[in-house]
């Protein structure tokens, strides 16, 4: 016995105002943020601008190196997890960010000398260092 017998089969009492729409309902639950744009203003503190580094001889080989291997596996249809760090300007940044971008390898394309990690394409000349467990 949970002690509702006696009420569970009863119909709902009507309310003066009544019902709450379903929209009205969820406004209720959804997430609320008292400080608005705070976390994008922690994302842009997170960037360092900086001028971009110029890579040594010995860099440029190993990246070479390591995208013949990455190349070597899409060709096989492997795609692995691949992390890679890459010099990035835009319209907030005209000196430019460096950011890491970690993801499954898409693409790789020698001719257009560019990487895709998912839907973003990164050209060569903006990497700065390619990393994962393949390597």
């Amino acid at each position: 016995m949970t002690g509702y017998e006696d009420i569970i089969d009863m119909p709902r009492p009507i309310s003066k105002r009544g019902g709450m729409s379903i929209a009205d309902r969820a406004k209720i639950f959804s997430p609320f943020s008292a400080l608005k744009g705070f976390e994008a203003a922690i994302d842009r503190k997170k960037k360092i601008i900086c001028p971009k580094a110029e890579l040594s001889e010995d860099m440029k080989e190993d990246l070479d190196i390591r995208f013949k291997q990455l190349e070597h596996r899409l060709v096989q249809d492997e795609h692995p997890i691949i992390t890679v760090v890459y010099y990035h300007k835009d319209k907030e940044n005209p000196e430019g960010v460096y950011l890491k971008r970690t993801g499954m390898a898409a693409k790789l394309d020698t001719e257009a000398r560019y990487i895709q990690i998912a839907n973003e394409r990164i050209g060569f000349d903006e990497v700065y260092s390619v990393n994962g467990e393949m390597f």
